[in-house]
């Protein structure tokens, strides 16, 4: 026996180095820093636990109201936890307490006990921990431990107090800081029985109009109290608070040394219903096992991050799992019966299976977000298809920036066009195809309008535009010119595709309206009035009559017909501008914080990665005979414009997963500067930041064969590419086509320091 026992303990220990890498190999989720960012990022950014298209972003904010509130990582308290981060769009704060009650928030820079200073709480920095679908913190004043995890429409706490206390208050706030200011109009929150309570908020927020959010609220023990309150009027021992304004409650409990109070959420923009059903689908299979729901949370993210594998150095692993993971922000709106509300509030039933999304604007979203999730996500690339003809259905629109699945108009563009198009150009058709064709006509030849109750659809210029061939200074920004010439080839190519002949025809010519707004003397596209006089004293620095832009920047927005752009501006004058333009923004990072918003001041920002306008600017080499040059700032942006700290992550307007998304796309060495919206669908290729990628394209496109990228001899310094071949093949052409990589197959490149300028040029 002990002879036995000596082979098996020998056989361990030859198993031991195994098993050492396997416990040691990290999944894509662990390469995730929620954190990244966070100390200047947007209410949409921060620490929060979610799910991929999560309605519940469950996490802290500290800061107070106004233009990036929400979460700031450098402030060390926490004001509370809320459930919606979505842009413009709050709700339903839950927070401990157990010093001397106060129901007023406090300006988040007060974070200290005593009168004034507000229920939040400073937090013991060092515990602050958080991954993909988990948050938690040591509340320094609430003396608890704060711990929460969600799935799509709920949220799960777990709050474990460090003392016995005969009185601990759990506050449920209705109205709080957020990023975009909202008022309650009416709400509601009643004791339904010992363990639960349920109620609303009306609200009218900034942008998004009126929403009403229904809840349901479990605890794990029955709560000895319900106590609220109506702005200056504070009640106890309440079976229902009702009002408007400031309305909130606080629930009492006894507990004991370590010990825990859970707290289930389900959320509805329906009705109590819904969120009674959301919670009951949700989290009821898990009974009160918070770890469990944490674990579920984290699956899910790792099996979408797993569709694309890297190899390279820790450091930019990190980066590309935390850009992917951020490339999946939006929100899921409908309940899990398909049931939701219209932009006019009417209630509605979808499919079996299907879902209505929402979010922040589809603004150049063809450069970056839509790519992704043509390669690896096409069903909810199919959703949002589904949503955008659902909204065409009942309201008669599409829409480029649909939150809560209000009709919003953001951007004042339709760029939701490019992502219906692109899908049904890569075969992603689950849908009515005719519809599909009926509401990108619709978008191209009706005045655009805002509905009653709600927002913009469609082209608010497009008279204007059909009458001149171009918008006017005097009726908005020049840009719209630009945006609107883009969708048009976005519908002449749906046009072709369809064998709408005529429709083509007039789509295409229209698409070339750009070209009346580029100056042949000076080069730059430039605002001009209705009866054609450019505008006076122009400089191409300012960002009047530009949105979040200037001129410089918006010239080479001509995502359609770089060629035609390089013909009318020169091709050496196109280069020499463009390398300016490159080596000047070099000490900038590649980005300008003045057009986070808008700027009609004139200062010499040339390229901007911060914000969407101008993301496809190192690319442009590719058309113009100096690849070498796309590969030289593609790799240079992103090194030095991407960050993975709380300090350093994206220098700009991060956008619910657009600059993420861009990070994803060109590390791989591809980008879609059309957006992928043509009858054959081509990515122009850049050098990869990754020795080994390997993507694993959706099964619907070829049953899991994977497309490996890979770059031989490649490093921080050999950045260049010296030759590619296609499946053994030689490609000579910075081009691949989407339907080569979705089937599956090998690229392989080999790298060097210098550039190759004969690779690549035969364009």
């Amino acid at each position: 026996m002990a002879g036995i026992n000596t082979l098996k303990i020998a056989a361990l220990l030859l198993l031991l180095p195994f098993f050492l890498s396997v416990t040691a190999q990290k999944s894509p989720a662990d390469y995730v820093n929620v954190f990244t960012g966070t100390s200047n990022s947007r209410w949409m950014l921060g620490p929060y636990a979610g799910v991929p298209y999560g309605m519940v972003q469950l996490g802290p904010d500290n800061q107070e109201s106004g233009w990036m509130a929400g979460y700031d990582y450098s402030i060390m308290n926490v004001t509370g936890f809320s459930h919606i981060h979505a842009w413009t769009m709050a709700g339903l704060m839950i927070m401990p307490q157990t010093l001397d009650f106060t129901k007023e928030n406090g300006a988040s820079s007060k974070a200290y006990r005593g009168a004034g200073a507000g229920f939040h709480s400073r937090i013991l920095k060092e515990s602050e921990i958080g991954s993909p679908g988990y948050y938690s913190c040591e509340l320094y004043d609430a003396d608890c431990k704060a711990e929460m995890t969600a799935t799509t429409h709920c949220g799960f706490h777990k709050y474990t107090f460090n003392k016995e206390l005969q009185n601990a208050r759990i506050l449920l706030v209705l109205k709080f800081p957020s990023e975009y200011k909202f008022d309650v109009e009416d709400a509601v929150i009643e004791r339904v029985n010992a363990n639960s309570i349920e109620g609303y908020a009306l609200t009218r927020a900034e942008s998004s109009g009126n929403y009403k959010l229904h809840f349901v609220i479990q605890f794990s023990k029955p709560v000895t109290t319900l106590n609220g309150w109506v702005n200056d009027k504070l009640s106890n021992n309440d079976k229902k608070v009702s009002g408007n304004g400031d309305v909130g409650a606080f629930v009492n409990f006894q507990v004991k040394k370590g010990e825990s109070i859970l707290i289930k959420v389900g959320l509805s923009l329906v009705d109590i219903e819904g969120a009674r059903n959301n919670l009951k689908a949700e989290l009821d299979p898990f009974g009160w096992d918070f770890e469990a729901v944490v674990a579920a949370a984290r699956q899910s993210w790792n099996n979408l991050l797993s569709t694309i594998e890297v190899k390279g150095s820790e450091e930019n692993k990190g980066k590309f799992y935390t850009n992917f993971y951020r490339s999946f922000a939006k929100q899921t709106w409908s309940d899990v019966d398909g049931r939701y509300k219209d932009p006019l509030n009417r209630t509605q039933q979808l499919p079996a299976g299907g879902a209505m999304y929402g979010g922040d604007a589809f603004w150049n979203t063809f450069w970056n977000y839509n790519t992704i999730l043509s390669l690896v996500a096409p069903q909810i690339m199919n959703n949002w298809v589904t949503t955008q003809l659902e909204l065409f259905d009942k309201t008669g629109w599409t829409n480029d920036g649909p939150t809560g699945i209000k009709l919003t108009g953001i951007m004042e563009v339709t760029h939701e066009i490019a992502l219906m198009v692109s899908a049904y150009q890569k075969g992603i058709r689950n849908y009515d195809t005719n519809k599909l064709y009926q509401a990108v006509r619709h978008n191209g030849l009706e005045q655009g309008k805002k509905l009653a109750g709600t927002g913009l659809s469609g082209m608010e210029r497009l008279d204007i535009y059909n009458k001149l061939g171009y918008v006017p200074l005097e009726a908005d920004a020049a840009s719209r010119t630009l945006d609107y010439a883009y969708t048009d080839f976005c519908a002449a190519n749906l046009a072709k595709a369809m064998n709408h002949g005529d429709d083509y025809t007039f789509f295409m010519k229209r698409s070339e309206n750009w070209k009346n707004q580029f100056n042949p003397e000076l080069k730059f596209q430039m605002p001009k009035d209705s009866n054609g006089n450019w505008m006076k004293d122009y400089d191409p620095f300012s960002g009047k009559h530009w949105i979040e832009g200037n001129g410089w920047q918006y010239t080479w927005y001509v995502p359609h017909d770089i060629p035609g752009l390089i013909q009318l501006m020169g091709k050496d004058l196109f280069n020499s501008r463009l390398e300016e333009g490159f080596q000047k923004s070099v000490k900038h990072n590649f980005t300008a914080y003045a057009f986070d918003r808008h700027q009609d001041i004139a200062y010499e920002y040339y390229i901007n990665h911060g914000n969407e306008a101008n993301m496809q600017a190192s690319f442009l080499f590719n058309y113009s005979g100096k690849p070498w040059l796309t590969q030289q700032y593609s790799r240079a942006i992103l090194d030095k414009y991407y960050g993975n700290t709380p300090y350093h992550g994206w220098e700009g307007d991060e956008d619910e997963g657009q600059m993420g998304g861009w990070f994803v796309i060109a590390s791989m060495g591809l980008f879609e500067m059309n957006g992928g919206v043509t009858d054959e669908p081509t990515f122009d290729l850049t050098s990869p930041l990754f020795n080994e990628i390997t993507i694993h394209a959706d099964k619907m496109y070829n049953g899991n064969k994977p497309f490996i990228i890979r770059a031989l001899n490649n490093s921080d310094e050999n950045i260049y590419i010296q030759s590619a071949t296609l499946n053994g093949s030689p490609l000579n052409v910075p081009k691949l086509r989407f339907s080569d990589v979705v089937k599956g197959g090998e690229l392989v490149y080999k790298m060097g320091k210098y550039p190759n300028k004969k690779w690549g040029t035969a364009f």
